[in-house]
């Protein structure tokens, strides 16, 4: 009897386990299907609503501006390293002419940049008093040349992409002088052109509008310089990739770039011209060259 009893009562318990665990699944169900609802509403992680549109980063501007990759030309110009080396062989020394370089480039192109970012206003001006100030053909040739690349990286690119608050008349400044600079190509060759779109003003010009600082404008153009000549150094063979960065990352190149922005930094623009009148020598003999593999 006690057998029958224990066997009935082990059956019931069976029952019982059973449905509790039918229960059990159910609530799980039930649980489930709740924390679902609760994640689509209230508990999943949303995106912050935007308080209006992107403001562009100053900083963002700033590696583009600094970027070896920005198509501004200059890997076609040695600003006049090709020419120093072959009037000067076998005494080159490349520490030697990039200070010349430094020197030269700051005196005679860094008080526009300065200027034009103080007042981009007067672009202009600047523009057509830079035109007159550089004496060396070769030389104002490239300036023109990299600074239309710029006003065409500026209308094709950047001005759709500006930080808010940027002036309109400051924006009008370039949209006027780009329509300045379409309309020299109407100007008889015996007249003086309307624009010349010189590098140096126009840079300094853009990087005001885009709200990159003063002291970052002068660094990056500076150095801008020097890229282009360890490049054209690299591949006239003067040395090799690796060396290039060396040179590029040495306490002597950012030392340099110091001193020069801060001789020039309260320059006027009438004080402006070249420290170093042997560099337009070579610049300009470039073109007498039997062979070259650049531009200037």
């Amino acid at each position: 009897m006690n057998t029958a009893s224990d066997s009935v009562e082990s059956h019931a318990i069976q029952d019982e386990i059973n449905d509790l665990e039918k229960r059990l699944q159910s609530a799980k169900a039930r649980l489930n299907g709740s924390s679902i609802s609760q994640k689509s509403s209230a508990d999943v992680p949303r995106v912050p609503a935007s308080d209006g549109p992107l403001n562009a980063s100053p900083q963002h501007f700033l590696l583009l501006l600094s970027d070896s990759a920005l198509p501004l030309g200059s890997f076609a110009f040695s600003s006049g390293l090709e020419s120093y080396v072959a009037h000067t062989r076998p005494k080159s020394s490349f520490p030697a002419f990039l200070d010349l370089s430094l020197s030269s480039y700051a005196s005679s192109t860094l008080p526009y940049v300065l200027a034009a970012y103080r007042s981009p206003a007067d672009l202009v001006e600047l523009d057509d008093n830079l035109d007159a100030a550089i004496m060396c053909t070769v030389g104002r040739r490239a300036s023109v040349a990299q600074g239309r690349a710029l006003l065409s990286i500026w209308d094709r690119s950047f001005a759709t992409a500006l930080p808010s608050g940027v002036p309109t008349e400051i924006i009008t400044t370039l949209k006027e002088f780009a329509i300045l600079l379409r309309a020299t190509s109407s100007v008889a060759s015996n007249e003086l052109p309307t624009a010349s779109a010189h590098l140096g003003p126009l840079f300094g010009a853009i990087a005001s509008i885009l709200g990159i600082s003063l002291q970052q404008t002068a660094y990056v153009f500076m150095l801008s310089h020097v890229k282009g000549l360890l490049s054209a150094a690299v591949r006239a063979s003067i040395f090799g990739p690796y060396h290039a960065q060396k040179v590029l990352a040495s306490k002597e190149v950012q030392y340099g770039i110091k001193r020069a922005i801060d001789r020039e930094w309260n320059t006027k623009t009438e004080d402006a011209g070249q420290s170093v009148p042997v560099m337009d020598l070579w610049i300009g003999r470039h073109e007498m060259l039997y062979s070259r593999i650049f531009n200037s």
